[in-house]
């Protein structure tokens, strides 16, 4: 190996005012492979270098390899994933500019690159002597990348001595003349793929220079300023940035969240909307006062609802008014692939269609594709392109199928990739982490430890639960108190910091419980055995210990990493049978019965505080073990172990919140529950009001306190109501680094807890991970590592963590919506439910039998005509048809059925049986449930186990 090294001199200024002369050298090499299997030359290929020729092409018929410039790996990342182009050449200049400008992109390419089989090569042209080349004075960043690509191709085609030709794919057009004129062989990626008659590839092309459908249509939308002048907009106050967010119910309507400004700022209208995206982070201008509005209050699904334009144009004005706006930029999009399906067409040989996305907040999206007739009853993905002014819709590209609509695995794959579920199979670097199956604790493992097998420890989990992450233990001591322990499985024995399988964890964050499926945040072999504290097994844990007065006050802590052996892994059912059998002495059963003596104690006590005891109704699916259809949907019972077990992950969370903060007050991983704003109260309170309910939402106290005393005696489900409406005016609790917020700020509002953090489930969330080391460290059995105490990336982890748990519990709902509309398939049934809002054209119902939310549409759907007419106050929120009145909290008995006409939005449809209204409600149905004839057998299969796996705990 020989080296040449270049060097740059830069002579810099200090303040204080002396020369600094600093000296850069670049050190090349002669000695780095080209990754061509054929080569004699180069003796230090890569184990897996390009292993054949890519396939024959019409329009360049010479064996060759590809080549791609930047441009090509930014805007057609969709076909460079194709298992079509293979051998291709990834040049360090490119992977380090797409680095620089997209790293979702650059995350893409490093997946292909990892994937072997496709024989993605990156040669390290910047430090071969014959490849690397000097910028020139003058030359722009983007002019010298572009030359460093051409005199790597050209290296390339004179280094193989033309035994194979390496082409060049560029999609710049100065950069394809410049490249043809030095003799290297050139094409754009368009003409090339036309070469290969390949349809699916044709598809997934981007094809960003399609901007208009005609060039003589006229524009939609107002034009969008450059960024330029909405720089200066923003600097100058005249115009603001904020995060977009599509409303769920009305399609034409949105909101805009700016920091620092109390409330939202309302879009309403298309032109207003002006191609804003759900997520993107847009420019608004704020319109006239006389121009505000008010949230439509309508449901509005999409254009075949009801005429749209009319309703919103005719909403009478309201009396309070929101800041509204219109979107004037896009700064920065949020653009993702989209899952769905191509809508109907009715023209023979259409290339041009419509892809309606399953995501309601995201508009359709024009394609082009000549597999109509393949994908026409397929989930499939579109990525958009482009949204010009001229498009009533933004314009896009197919970039696969994920299986026929209606099967089990295409609809759950759907809800992963929608809410951005990493679920891919673990790497062999991460797998390569994990200990042998046969590991067992040794001699070794006890150092540091406590010995606690001897201790009778029990877990408590929901049946069929296998990552069993806490156990308990409670015995009485001599003086009269008690010892009780909470056991946590030690997760970071297994996961080292900065380990491929740390790495993994920190991105998945968290285990995702969908019904019949777990998708893990660590391998199976840890989450469901080695970590797990199963009955009769040793484990490694980490425990508190606490002694405790018999009115369970704390006299003295300890935190230690341990080893124990729980002698049972009981269900909630099977703890409480024990703690209600009096006969039942053994030191199990007198240890549980003490710790739910303890809870109740601790649960009032957080009460008393100002703790909020909130609803949220949960379900769970029995199904047939040998067909497996659903055979019913029951809500989940919470017994007293629920709580019990509930209380004392609570105060572990607690002490161990206070012990981390303490000794790293700048860098303990903390959970808080902001405060939520009064106007988050005020539907809630002014419907409270019209029945005489008066809600004080001043403190959490005040709150809880005046929730206890709501009670109708003609409306047993009016507290539960109101507790459920109470828990959609919060906040989302969020992780974040002590250090960057003041005490007071670390409040769990929900809790009524000053400070918090989560410790208990290691095996399904990534911040106790988090939490474990730094406890570690305080309690002197680990070190400290540099990124414990890097404030940035801690808070940066947390933002993960924080957008992963969103996402994941958005993902669980949605799975249960899926499998309640498998349930109701060929079924109608009557059931109770209650208002939650009354609408401007419509009533959402609570079904609390099956924990779903549905709309009873009160105006007529297009097309359809209906004689009952109803009229809407605004003031009093109520609807009204003839003597009969609907207000929130308010029982009504509906009929439902699964409307299946729309395959892509399947939707529970809600018809009113009592109150009776001529010539709008139905009759009651005789038999509990009518089976009706389907055009074809349903295609969806249940879920795979007799229940759904269950949150192991509440997500507090």
């Amino acid at each position: 190996m020989t080296m040449k090294v270049t060097s740059k001199t830069f002579i810099r200024k200090t303040k204080r005012g002396n020369i600094l002369k600093i000296v850069r050298e670049h050190y090349l090499r002669d000695d780095i492979g080209c990754g061509s299997k054929i080569c004699k030359k180069c003796k230090h290929n890569s184990e897996r270098p390009l292993v054949k020729h890519q396939s024959i092409n019409a329009d360049f018929p010479d064996k060759h390899y590809l080549l791609v410039d930047t441009n090509v790996v930014l805007h057609q990342i969709d076909a460079l994933e194709d298992e079509t182009l293979k051998n291709v050449i990834i040049l360090q200049t490119v992977l380090e500019e797409v680095k620089h400008l997209s790293h979702s992109v650059y995350k893409r390419l490093m997946d292909i690159i990892g994937n072997y089989s496709k024989s993605f090569y990156v040669f390290v042209n910047v430090y071969h002597r014959d490849t690397y080349v000097e910028r020139v004075r003058g030359e722009s960043p983007n002019d010298y990348n572009d030359r460093m690509i051409r005199v790597a191709a050209l290296w390339y085609n004179k280094h193989l001595d033309d035994k194979i030709k390496v082409l060049l794919l560029s999609s710049d057009e100065a950069n394809k003349a410049k490249a043809i004129n030095e003799g290297i062989p050139t094409m754009s990626l368009e003409q090339y793929v036309s070469g290969l008659n390949n349809i699916t590839l044709t598809d997934k092309l981007s094809n960003r220079t399609c901007m208009v459908e005609e060039t003589s249509k006229e524009p939609i939308f107002p034009p969008h300023l450059t960024p330029a002048k909405i720089h200066q907009g923003i600097k100058s106050g005249k115009l603001m940035q904020g995060t977009f967010f599509a409303s769920s119910d009305n399609f034409l309507e949105g909101n805009v969240f700016v920091e620092g400004q109390e409330k939202n700022i309302l879009l309403q209208g298309r032109e207003n909307l002006n191609r804003a995206i759900n997520g993107d982070i847009v420019a608004i201008q704020i319109l006239p006062e006389s121009q505000w509005s008010a949230p439509a209050n309508l449901v509005l699904a999409d254009y075949d609802d009801l005429d749209l334009e009319n309703n919103l144009n005719n909403v009478e004005k309201p009396k309070e008014k929101y800041p509204t706006g219109q979107v004037v930029g896009i700064i920065r999009k949020k653009w993702r692939q989209y899952c769905g399906i191509i809508q109907h067409s009715l023209v023979e040989n259409a290339t041009r269609h419509l892809f309606v996305p399953a995501e309601k907040k995201i508009p359709k999206i024009r394609i082009e594709t000549r597999q109509y007739d393949k994908l026409k009853d397929q989930r499939v993905i579109v990525s958009i392109d482009t949204w010009p002014r001229t498009s009533r819709y933004p314009l896009g590209h197919f970039v696969r199928s994920l299986g026929k609509i209606g099967e089990r695995e295409a609809e759950n794959e759907v809800i992963l990739l929608e809410h951005d579920v990493p679920h891919s199979k673990f790497s062999d670097e991460v797998l390569g982490c994990l200990p042998k199956e046969t590991w067992t604790i040794s001699a070794a493992d006890f150092v540091g430890r406590k010995d606690f097998r001897d201790l009778d420890i029990c877990s408590v989990d929901p049946p069929g639960c296998t990552d069993i992450d806490d156990a308990l233990h409670c015995m009485p001591l001599d003086n009269g108190n008690f010892q009780v322990g909470v056991h946590i499985a030690d997760v970071t024995h297994f996961v080292k910091p900065g380990t491929a399988i740390d790495l993994e964890a920190s991105q998945r964050a968290t285990t995702v419980y969908l019904t019949g499926r777990r998708i893990d945040m660590v391998p199976g072999l840890l989450s469901s055995n080695l970590c797990s504290l199963r009955g009769g097994e040793e484990r490694l844990a980490f425990s508190c210990v606490w002694e405790m007065t018999p009115n369970a006050d704390i006299v003295n802590s300890t935190y230690t990493k341990s080893v124990i052996k729980s002698k049972a892994a009981m269900t909630y059912d099977q703890a409480q049978l024990i703690i209600d059998d009096q006969n039942q002495d053994n030191s199990i059963a007198l240890g549980l019965r003490q710790l739910n003596k303890f809870a109740k104690i601790l649960k009032q006590r957080r009460i008393e505080a100002g703790a909020l005891v909130l609803a949220s109704p949960e379900i769970r699916f029995l199904v047939d073990n040998e067909t497996r259809d659903p055979l019913d949907v029951e809500v989940k019972q919470l017994k007293e172990t629920n709580s019990m077990v509930e209380e004392f992950m609570l105060l572990a969370n607690v002490e161990v919140a206070k012990k981390i903060h303490s000794d790293f007050p700048e860098f303990a991983v903390l959970r808080r529950h902001p405060k939520p704003p009064p106007s988050n109260f005020e539907s809630l309170i002014k419907a409270a009001a019209h029945l005489g309910v008066e809600l004080n939402v001043d403190t959490s106290r005040d709150l809880a306190n005046s929730l206890d005393k709501a009670v109708k005696l003609d409306n047993p489900f009016f507290n539960t109501m109101l507790r459920i409406l109470a828990t959609r005016c919060m906040l989302q609790a969020v992780y974040f680094a002590s250090g960057t917020k003041t005490y007071e700020e670390f409040l769990h509002y929900g809790l009524a807890a000053p400070i918090y953090t989560h410790f208990t489930s290691p095996i399904r969330r990534y911040a106790d991970v988090m939490v474990h080391r730094l406890l570690a460290v305080s309690v002197a059995v680990d070190n400290t590592t540099p990124e414990m105490l890097d404030k940035r990336k801690i808070e940066a982890l947390c933002q993960n963590l924080n957008t992963r748990t969103r996402m994941s519990a958005y993902a669980e709902r949605a799975s249960v919506a899926l499998n309640t509309h498998i349930f109701f398939r060929g079924k109608i049934r009557d059931e109770e439910g209650y208002i939650l809002y009354v609408r401007k054209n419509a009533l959402q119902i609570l079904i609390p039998k099956y924990g779903l939310e549905g709309t009873l549409f009160l105006s007529p759907r297009k097309g359809q005509l209906q004689a009952a007419t109803f009229i809407y106050n605004e003031e009093e929120q109520t609807q009204r048809c003839g003597e009969i009145v609907f207000r929130t909290f308010d029982p009504v008995s509906v009929q439902l059925s699964l409307d299946s006409s729309n395959v892509q939005h399947e939707r529970i449809v809600l018809k009113l049986v009592k109150p009776e209204i001529p010539n709008f409600s139905v009759p009651s149905i005789t038999a509990s449930v009518i089976a009706v004839q389907q055009p074809q057998k349903n295609p969806l299969e249940p879920c795979d186990s007799p229940c759904e796996p269950q949150l192991k705990k509440a997500k507090i």
